[in-house]
């Protein structure tokens, strides 16, 4: 224990309440200047420039990475270094959107000055509305009067939570505004396992040569032979026209383990075999192999009557290959 007396469990409790109180105060205090603010953003021809000082700044990097990346172009602007030379990244076609819990920061003023000069718009996220940050504002979001969690009310706590939720409020009402796909998404994000997850099934599949068909008529010694050679554990069954109609699987193979050597392939499949379409990403396709515990399955165009003629194979080899996990 501290010099407080209580356990830190306590601590921690008590400083998620008042962060979650002040959450939920600032949602039900949002009203037509958010709309605004939106709407004002989503028609920039140029870039949101993000700018804060101290705490409000490490904040404001995190918003505008996060508009960067769901399909709002975004830039951070130190304050300080706006005042030696930066200010020139900030054009008549931005939107700045300024962050202080006082609304008094006085490192502001060279950037306020700025924008109001060149009639650039200013959206505000400040705790007191009738500060000189929100008096210069075109939109001004006030945050709800909140304690601070830390005990002598000093560091930033309560206020830097508040002040990124609605920015993460703002990025997202800003992603449904713009349409903003994960396909869109996948493309800001090609790297690392985020990125990878994003591939799309057609970007990894298997397909023409490599896949392991057999005929419904194959007897199944031969078909084993397909099986073993073409290395997925499995085979498709297919008909005169290269149309799918089963999949033997692992475990057809050990349910009929005993009469293999007098079967075909028909007889032995399983129907309607698991499928995904083209443009699924590697997630969902890993998701769906998951949840039904099997490790394959074909692609096809999901408007496409079946049986159809499958355009691939998706392995969960595949997956884990690029880091899926």
């Amino acid at each position: 224990m501290g010099a407080s007396g209580k356990p830190a469990i306590e601590i921690a409790r008590g400083v998620i309440e008042i962060e979650a109180n002040a959450l939920h105060a600032l949602s039900q205090s949002l009203d037509e200047r958010f709309e605004r603010a939106v709407d004002l953003l989503a028609k920039t021809k140029g870039r949101v420039i993000v700018s804060g000082m101290g705490k409000s700044g490490h904040v404001g990097h995190k918003i505008a990475a996060t508009l960067a990346s769901t399909g709002t172009p975004a830039q951070f602007v130190h304050p300080a270094e706006a005042s030696h030379g930066d200010l020139g990244m900030v054009t008549r076609d931005d939107v700045a959107l300024v962050l202080s819990n006082s609304g008094e920061t006085p490192e502001l003023s060279d950037l306020i000055a700025h924008v109001k000069r060149n009639g650039i718009p200013l959206i505000a996220i400040a705790s007191k509305p009738d500060s000189t940050l929100m008096r210069a504002a075109d939109i001004g979001l006030p945050l709800p009067k909140a304690p601070e969690a830390c005990p002598m009310g000093l560091a930033p706590t309560t206020s830097t939570t508040a002040t990124l939720a609605l920015g993460d409020a703002i990025a997202v009402a800003l992603i449904d505004r713009r349409d903003f796909q994960p396909q869109n998404f996948r493309m800001l994000h090609p790297g690392g396992s985020l990125g990878s997850r994003l591939l799309t099934v057609q970007q990894v599949m298997h397909k023409g040569s490599e896949l392991p068909f057999v005929s419904g008529d194959m007897p199944m010694v031969d078909a084993m032979l397909t099986i073993s050679g073409k290395a997925f554990g499995l085979a498709g069954v297919v008909d005169s026209e290269g149309r799918l109609e089963g999949v033997i699987s692992d475990g057809d193979l050990r349910r009929n383990i005993a009469h293999l050597g007098e079967r075909t392939a028909q007889e032995i499949m399983s129907p309607n075999p698991k499928s995904i379409g083209p443009d699924a990403t590697l997630g969902e396709a890993l998701d769906t192999m998951n949840r039904h515990a099997i490790t394959a399955l074909f692609v096809f165009e999901e408007s496409t009557p079946r049986p159809a003629v499958p355009l691939g194979l998706i392995h969960i080899h595949d997956c884990l290959r690029v880091g899926i996990t």
